[in-house]
């Protein structure tokens, strides 16, 4: 018998030897159409897998993530059945599903350009409506290599080159086959709906020494209705732009002259910065940490004992040598190397620790140019980084501090969904990992403990830890759902090991510390991005650059508004006057557009009152009130907001 359970929950036993297909469309034509991929044994398998003898089956629907990445990677074998017929002779890479939709890498026999997606979007829709099964066949290495030796796909021929015989397999639909383990949908009329977002480059497993690809993104659905939104969210997206905002409201800018990828923040920017800065030192003043700067570059060698260098040196800004070619610098790619130094610079005993080391250090990597964009991949950012030298009895409880104040940060800046994600080693590739299985399993169970006890809804992501050591990563939802990853917290038996740090414990012995990394913006460049965004440029009002502004109705009260914005600058709010000879209408509107939550009329009345009538960004008139009692409402906002 074969047991089947559907999304309703429900359970249901059928005689062995039925496909999934036939036990759905026989309950449901609409459970059918529905159906997006099946567990079988706990291995996620094709809907056409045969089911042979007992077996337990889950299906999925769209709204699964298991089901929107059968989906979506089903749709990128279908766009590449829809090239090979519109273009022939064209070759394939790799063509995966991603978190928003899939791509695919080709290399075209001429150049595809985006007047080609509209005919390649219908291609797509034709095949779908045939109804195209897909259909997986397992082969032989050699059979694969000679088939992709046949078609001269060279791309396709190099992965299968580097899999192991007897794990290798191809699905089929309509005309096309590809190497590729699945899952996929059960056909292809579910397809329903499909949108090709964008063209770009992209070397051959991204390496620069590789040829240029054509890398066509894609989004499908299986209703017009799901596109028609998503297509409303990206114009939201748009609109959000941290790039059009940062130029609209003069926060940043880049210069070619300058390098691409290095951020220069202006006046109001680099205020808004500062001001985060201030915000995260009295918080974490408040831990307990300690300030220090460290300079912009470091000797080869702190990075070659750090390990960075072996892992990423090749990737980085070549080495500054010295005139006599003596020695070596490297622009700083990490400010751990440097806190182990500080650390190591006098003794320390059991009753000193933890010591907490902070630092808002500016770190270079160099990133292909392609993968720039705006402040969210850039070439020199700047990390609000610290680090926690502890005992071993000590990293649950320093954990959970940090977690704490990654938390007050979530809400104070209205962060309401997210997720801790554990990412641990992977299970099989160990080699990419410094330090012994000992110490990675005391740090992974540290850190899996540390999140349970503070009730945090985690998943585990195997592969995705740094190469010295586990982490938990925040990934946040902004306020149109898409999904940021947002500091971060590493917990580190291998740096203390390579640098020889030491405590004398209660027995008068010399002991290992622990190290914890962690982060709770990321990186200053990168989380204003994703606040700028998330907020549409509306900041909190203990924030934002410009938290008043004084509008005059005409020049006649320009000397009073002038007087009105000095005092209040004076009592802490941050007020400038628009004098511009306009009516005030056109200024209330355009202040209204540049997200200034106050407004503050003034004219005769208020020039007779010493008072201003105040407009609140998003909610009108508030009425009129003495300059003080408004500097006071400013001040309680803010604090009631810091307090929250």
């Amino acid at each position: 018998m074969v047991k089947i359970s559907f999304p309703d929950g429900s359970v249901r036993e059928y005689e062995g030897g039925v496909t999934p297909l036939q036990v759905a469309e026989s309950i449901s034509p609409r459970l059918a159409a529905e159906t997006l991929s099946a567990t079988v044994n706990g291995e996620l398998q094709d809907l056409r897998f045969p089911i042979v003898g007992n077996a337990t089956l889950k299906l999925h629907k769209f709204d699964d993530p298991e089901g929107k990445h059968a989906f979506w990677h089903s749709s990128s074998h279908l766009m590449a059945e829809a090239l090979e017929l519109l273009f022939p002779g064209i070759r394939f890479g790799i063509g995966p599903a991603i978190e928003n939709g899939f791509y695919y890498d080709v290399d075209p026999p001429q150049p595809i350009v985006e007047a080609d997606l509209e005919k390649i979007e219908k291609k797509m829709l034709e095949l779908a409506r045939e109804k195209q099964t897909f259909v997986r066949r397992d082969v032989s290495k050699s059979e694969a290599l000679k088939t992709f030796a046949d078609k001269g796909e060279i791309y396709k021929a190099e992965l299968t080159g580097e899999l192991q015989d007897g794990t290798i397999s191809f699905y089929t639909c309509g005309s096309f086959t590809d190497l590729c383990r699945g899952p996929h949908i059960v056909d292809s009329s579910v397809v329903k709906a499909v949108k090709l977002t964008a063209i770009a480059g992209a070397y051959w497993r991204g390496s620069e020494k590789n040829k240029m690809l054509t890398r066509i993104y894609g989004i499908s659905f299986p209703k017009q209705s799901l596109l028609d939104d998503y297509l409303k969210l990206l114009e939201e997206a748009k609109r959000r732009d941290h790039r059009k905002i940062g130029r609209e409201q003069e926060l940043f800018t880049f210069s070619e002259k300058v390098g691409q990828g290095l951020p220069i923040w202006l006046p109001k920017g680099a205020a808004l910065r500062l001001r985060l800065e201030d915000f995260l030192k009295n918080v974490q003043k408040k831990y307990g940490y300690l300030q220090v700067i460290t300079p912009h570059i470091g000797h080869k060698h702190l990075y070659v004992t750090s390990g960075h260098y072996a892992k990423y040196g090749a990737d980085s800004f070549q080495p500054i040598k010295t005139p006599d070619e003596n020695e070596e610098f490297l622009l700083k790619p990490m400010n751990c190397p440097h806190h182990c130094e500080i650390y190591r610079s006098k003794p320390h005993s059991y009753k000193e620790l933890p010591i907490r080391l902070a630092e808002f250090g500016t770190v270079y990597r160099y990133e292909q140019s392609g993968e720039l964009h705006g402040l969210t991949r850039v070439r020199g950012f700047t990390q609000d980084d610290a680090h926690i030298f502890c005992t071993q009895d000590q990293i649950k409880d320093e954990f959970k501090k940090v977690i704490d104040i990654i938390l007050y940060i979530f809400k104070l800046f209205d962060f309401q969904e997210y997720t801790a994600q554990v990412s641990l080693r992977d299970k099989v590739n160990r080699e990419k990992y410094i330090g012994s299985d000992e110490n990675w399993d005391r740090a992974e169970s540290a850190i899996i403990e540390a999140a349970a006890e503070k009730s945090l809804k985690t998943v585990v992501a195997y592969g995705e830890a740094a190469f010295y050591g586990p982490k938990l990563d925040f990934m946040v939802r902004d306020a149109i759902g898409r999904k940021w990853q947002l500091g971060t917290i590493q917990v580190d038996y291998n740096m203390p090991d390579r640098f020889e740090l030491e405590y004398i414990g209660a027995d008068d012995k010399r002991h290992r510390p622990v190290m914890i990394h962690r982060a709770p913006f990321g990186s200053m460049e990168r989380f204003l991005a994703v606040l700028i965004e998330h907020t549409a440029g509306k900041f909190p009002l203990w924030l934002t650059p410009e938290q008043a502004v004084v509008l005059s109705i005409s020049e006649k009260y320009n000397s009073y508004a002038a007087e009105v914005a000095a005092r209040l600058n004076e009592a802490g709010v941050r007020t400038h006057v628009d004098d511009r000879n306009e009516k005030i209408g056109k200024k209330i509107r355009d202040n209204e557009l540049h997200h200034i939550p106050y407004l503050l009329v003034v004219g005769e009345k208020e020039a007779a009152d010493s008072s201003v009538a105040v407009r609140r960004q998003g909610e009108g008139d508030k009425g009129a009130m003495k300059i003080a009692d408004f500097a006071r409402l400013v001040e309680d906002e803010v604090r009631k907001m810091l307090d929250a």
